[in-house]
């Protein structure tokens, strides 16, 4: 996969970069690291512009972020309980633990948002809930901006300090992502199992 992201982002220049983050964000496995990394690295040899290579890259993950927030925010928490009445065991949710997360998620909205933004895999899953639980597109586009812009430069400066030897960025990120992954997979698996009705 590092091949094509290398090639779309020489050839591409600031397009490419938003482009890999749009995809990055709708399909989590393309990996960020490699993107914003690779586009320092460019910046370093003076064919990119480190702040237009980071801008780039907010620009397109922040698209991403905002259509999956948008499809959560049409979809709104009371077709979503619906669909946990009806799917508990797949989703592995009951509507009485749908009440406490948005209750929750009321009072520590911003902060996840933000935060989520610069976590591996996670930073891709944030604008579900916050579009389900009806945060408001302003906070939600300043707090993601914040975080994602956060993310994109600490990966395209980490890219631009370590000049050739960018890969040792992916190299110790890339382990976590995959982790992070295997993670909510095993954990999702054992909650399926596990998953008992209780009265809503």
């Amino acid at each position: 996969m590092t091949d094509w992201v290398v090639q779309l982002v020489e050839r591409g220049g600031y397009f490419g970069v938003a482009l890999l983050m749009f995809l990055e964000t709708v399909f989590p496995p393309i990996p960020s690291e490699v993107i914003m990394s690779l586009a320092g690295l460019q910046a370093a040899k003076g064919t990119m512009s480190l702040p237009l290579v980071i801008a780039s890259g907010t620009f397109g993950a922040m698209v991403g972020n905002s259509i999956w927030f948008e499809l959560a925010r049409r979809m709104g928490v009371d077709r979503f309980r619906r669909l946990v009445a009806r799917h508990g065991r797949l989703l592995t949710l009951n509507v009485r633990e749908v009440d406490k997360v948005d209750r929750k998620f009321d009072r520590w909205n911003v902060w996840f948002v933000c935060a989520g933004r610069m976590m591996p895999t996670i930073r891709s899953l944030v604008s579900v809930p916050a579009g389900l639980f009806g945060m408001g597109w302003r906070p939600f586009l300043i707090f993601s901006a914040i975080g994602t812009a956060g993310w994109t430069s600490a990966l395209a400066i980490g890219g631009y300090l370590l000049g050739r030897n960018f890969r040792q960025v992916d190299a110790w990120l890339g382990p976590i992502s995959t982790g992070i992954i295997v993670v909510l997979v095993v954990g999702y698996l054992y909650r399926v199992v596990t998953w008992k009705p209780h009265a809503d």
